[in-house]
Protein backbone atom coordinates (compact mmCIF):
# COMPACT_ATOMS: atom_id res chain seq x y z
CA UNK A 1 0.00 0.00 0.00
CA UNK A 2 1.35 3.44 -0.98
CA UNK A 3 1.06 6.20 1.62
CA UNK A 4 -0.94 9.34 0.81
CA UNK A 5 2.26 11.39 0.94
CA UNK A 6 4.03 9.08 -1.50
CA UNK A 7 1.02 9.07 -3.82
CA UNK A 8 1.01 12.88 -3.84
CA UNK A 9 4.72 12.84 -4.73
CA UNK A 10 4.15 10.37 -7.57
CA UNK A 11 1.27 12.43 -8.98
CA UNK A 12 3.29 15.64 -8.78
CA UNK A 13 6.31 14.12 -10.51
CA UNK A 14 4.25 12.42 -13.21
CA UNK A 15 2.49 15.72 -13.97
CA UNK A 16 5.86 17.37 -14.62
CA UNK A 17 7.08 14.76 -17.13
CA UNK A 18 8.44 16.19 -20.40
CA UNK A 19 7.66 13.65 -23.12
CA UNK A 20 9.20 15.77 -25.88
CA UNK A 21 12.62 16.10 -24.26
CA UNK A 22 15.04 13.18 -24.37
CA UNK A 23 18.71 12.23 -24.27
CA UNK A 24 20.74 9.96 -26.51
CA UNK A 25 23.65 8.36 -24.65
CA UNK A 26 26.08 7.21 -27.34
CA UNK A 27 28.77 4.71 -26.30
CA UNK A 28 29.49 6.38 -22.94
CA UNK A 29 31.52 3.69 -21.20
CA UNK A 30 31.80 4.95 -17.61
CA UNK A 31 28.75 3.65 -15.74
CA UNK A 32 29.16 6.44 -13.14
CA UNK A 33 28.79 9.04 -15.89
CA UNK A 34 25.73 7.24 -17.26
CA UNK A 35 24.24 7.01 -13.78
CA UNK A 36 24.77 10.71 -13.15
CA UNK A 37 23.15 11.50 -16.50
CA UNK A 38 20.06 9.48 -15.50
CA UNK A 39 19.89 11.46 -12.25
CA UNK A 40 19.85 14.73 -14.16
CA UNK A 41 17.31 13.35 -16.65
CA UNK A 42 14.91 12.43 -13.87
CA UNK A 43 15.47 15.78 -12.15
CA UNK A 44 14.14 17.76 -15.13
CA UNK A 45 11.28 15.35 -15.83
CA UNK A 46 12.61 13.37 -18.78
CA UNK A 47 10.49 10.26 -19.30
CA UNK A 48 12.86 8.20 -21.44
CA UNK A 49 16.51 8.03 -22.46
CA UNK A 50 17.86 6.45 -25.64
CA UNK A 51 20.94 4.24 -25.23
CA UNK A 52 22.92 3.96 -28.48
CA UNK A 53 25.73 1.46 -28.15
CA UNK A 54 27.60 0.50 -31.31
CA UNK A 55 31.14 0.16 -29.93
CA UNK A 56 30.75 -0.33 -26.17
CA UNK A 57 28.64 -2.70 -24.08
CA UNK A 58 25.36 -1.40 -22.71
CA UNK A 59 26.06 0.02 -19.23
CA UNK A 60 24.92 -1.50 -15.96
CA UNK A 61 23.23 1.17 -13.86
CA UNK A 62 23.84 1.06 -10.13
CA UNK A 63 21.02 2.49 -7.95
CA UNK A 64 23.51 4.25 -5.65
CA UNK A 65 24.93 6.20 -8.60
CA UNK A 66 21.62 7.00 -10.28
CA UNK A 67 19.91 7.70 -6.92
CA UNK A 68 17.20 5.45 -8.41
CA UNK A 69 16.95 7.75 -11.45
CA UNK A 70 17.27 4.69 -13.66
CA UNK A 71 14.20 3.25 -11.93
CA UNK A 72 11.96 6.13 -12.96
CA UNK A 73 13.33 6.89 -16.43
CA UNK A 74 12.61 4.46 -19.28
CA UNK A 75 15.45 3.12 -21.41
CA UNK A 76 15.27 2.43 -25.15
CA UNK A 77 18.25 0.48 -26.46
CA UNK A 78 19.66 0.89 -29.98
CA UNK A 79 22.63 -0.50 -31.88
CA UNK A 80 21.84 1.28 -35.17
CA UNK A 81 22.43 5.06 -35.41
CA UNK A 82 20.30 5.56 -38.53
CA UNK A 83 17.32 3.70 -37.04
CA UNK A 84 17.52 5.76 -33.85
CA UNK A 85 17.62 9.02 -35.82
CA UNK A 86 14.69 7.90 -37.99
CA UNK A 87 12.63 6.91 -34.96
CA UNK A 88 13.24 10.22 -33.18
CA UNK A 89 12.57 12.35 -36.26
CA UNK A 90 9.37 10.39 -36.94
CA UNK A 91 8.25 11.48 -33.48
CA UNK A 92 9.01 15.13 -34.29
CA UNK A 93 12.27 15.52 -32.37
CA UNK A 94 15.01 17.96 -33.33
CA UNK A 95 18.40 16.27 -32.89
CA UNK A 96 21.24 18.21 -31.25
CA UNK A 97 24.77 16.91 -30.91
CA UNK A 98 27.10 18.15 -28.20
CA UNK A 99 29.95 18.53 -30.66
CA UNK A 100 32.38 21.46 -30.65
CA UNK A 101 32.66 22.78 -34.22
CA UNK A 102 32.98 26.23 -35.77
CA UNK A 103 29.25 26.26 -36.57
CA UNK A 104 28.13 25.00 -33.15
CA UNK A 105 25.26 27.04 -31.65
CA UNK A 106 25.16 28.16 -28.02
CA UNK A 107 22.74 26.19 -25.87
CA UNK A 108 21.21 29.56 -24.92
CA UNK A 109 20.22 30.19 -28.56
CA UNK A 110 18.24 26.94 -28.93
CA UNK A 111 14.48 26.88 -28.42
CA UNK A 112 14.29 24.02 -25.92
CA UNK A 113 10.51 24.28 -25.66
CA UNK A 114 10.34 22.39 -28.98
CA UNK A 115 10.73 18.58 -29.12
CA UNK A 116 14.44 18.05 -28.50
CA UNK A 117 16.84 15.10 -28.38
CA UNK A 118 20.30 15.85 -26.97
CA UNK A 119 23.03 13.48 -28.20
CA UNK A 120 25.92 12.89 -25.80
CA UNK A 121 29.09 11.21 -27.02
CA UNK A 122 31.77 8.94 -25.65
CA UNK A 123 34.15 10.46 -23.07
CA UNK A 124 37.17 10.15 -25.39
CA UNK A 125 35.81 9.98 -28.94
CA UNK A 126 32.87 12.34 -28.53
CA UNK A 127 29.75 12.08 -30.67
CA UNK A 128 30.25 9.81 -33.68
CA UNK A 129 30.41 11.27 -37.18
CA UNK A 130 27.32 9.18 -38.01
CA UNK A 131 25.20 10.87 -35.35
CA UNK A 132 26.69 14.28 -36.07
CA UNK A 133 25.70 13.92 -39.74
CA UNK A 134 22.20 12.80 -38.76
CA UNK A 135 21.62 15.66 -36.32
CA UNK A 136 19.99 19.01 -37.04
CA UNK A 137 22.55 21.17 -35.21
CA UNK A 138 25.72 21.02 -33.18
CA UNK A 139 25.48 22.80 -29.85
CA UNK A 140 28.01 24.06 -27.33
CA UNK A 141 28.09 25.37 -23.79
CA UNK A 142 29.71 28.84 -23.70
CA UNK A 143 32.91 28.59 -21.64
CA UNK A 144 35.31 31.32 -20.58
CA UNK A 145 38.22 29.50 -18.98
CA UNK A 146 41.31 27.70 -20.23
CA UNK A 147 39.59 24.31 -20.16
CA UNK A 148 37.44 23.79 -23.25
CA UNK A 149 35.22 20.93 -22.12
CA UNK A 150 33.24 19.60 -19.19
CA UNK A 151 32.75 16.07 -17.94
CA UNK A 152 29.91 14.58 -20.01
CA UNK A 153 27.58 14.18 -17.02
CA UNK A 154 28.21 17.78 -15.91
CA UNK A 155 27.67 19.06 -19.47
CA UNK A 156 24.41 17.13 -19.62
CA UNK A 157 23.15 18.76 -16.43
CA UNK A 158 24.06 22.24 -17.70
CA UNK A 159 22.18 21.70 -20.97
CA UNK A 160 19.17 20.08 -19.32
CA UNK A 161 18.71 22.86 -16.81
CA UNK A 162 18.86 25.47 -19.58
CA UNK A 163 16.09 23.49 -21.29
CA UNK A 164 14.25 23.29 -17.96
CA UNK A 165 14.60 27.05 -17.41
CA UNK A 166 13.06 27.79 -20.81
CA UNK A 167 10.26 25.29 -20.26
CA UNK A 168 9.42 26.70 -16.83
CA UNK A 169 9.12 30.16 -18.43
CA UNK A 170 6.85 28.66 -21.11
CA UNK A 171 4.54 27.12 -18.49
CA UNK A 172 5.47 23.49 -19.13
CA UNK A 173 5.95 22.58 -15.43
CA UNK A 174 3.52 21.06 -14.65
CA UNK A 175 2.98 19.93 -18.22
CA UNK A 176 -0.44 21.01 -19.55
CA UNK A 177 -0.05 18.86 -22.69
CA UNK A 178 -0.07 15.48 -20.96
CA UNK A 179 -2.96 13.20 -21.84
CA UNK A 180 -5.19 12.38 -18.82
CA UNK A 181 -5.24 8.67 -19.72
CA UNK A 182 -1.43 8.65 -19.93
CA UNK A 183 -1.22 10.36 -16.53
CA UNK A 184 -3.55 7.80 -14.98
CA UNK A 185 -1.66 4.84 -16.45
CA UNK A 186 1.72 6.30 -15.50
CA UNK A 187 0.55 6.89 -11.93
CA UNK A 188 -0.62 3.26 -11.68
CA UNK A 189 2.71 2.03 -13.08
CA UNK A 190 4.70 4.09 -10.60
CA UNK A 191 2.58 2.92 -7.69
CA UNK A 192 3.42 -0.63 -8.77
CA UNK A 193 7.16 0.19 -9.00
CA UNK A 194 6.99 1.75 -5.54
CA UNK A 195 5.77 -1.43 -3.87
CA UNK A 196 8.26 -3.40 -1.72
CA UNK A 197 10.45 -5.71 -3.75
CA UNK A 198 10.60 -3.42 -6.80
Amino acid sequence: MVSEKRLDTIKRVVNHRQLDLTLVIENIHDSHNVGAIFRSADAVGIDEVQLLYTKENFPALHPKVTASGGKWVKQNKYTDSAKLARDLKARGFNLYTTHLTSEAVSIHDIDWTLPSAIILGNENRGVSSEMSDLSDKNIQIPMFGMVESLNVSVATAVILFEACRQRIAAGKYPNPDLDPEWLEQMTRDWISINRPGH
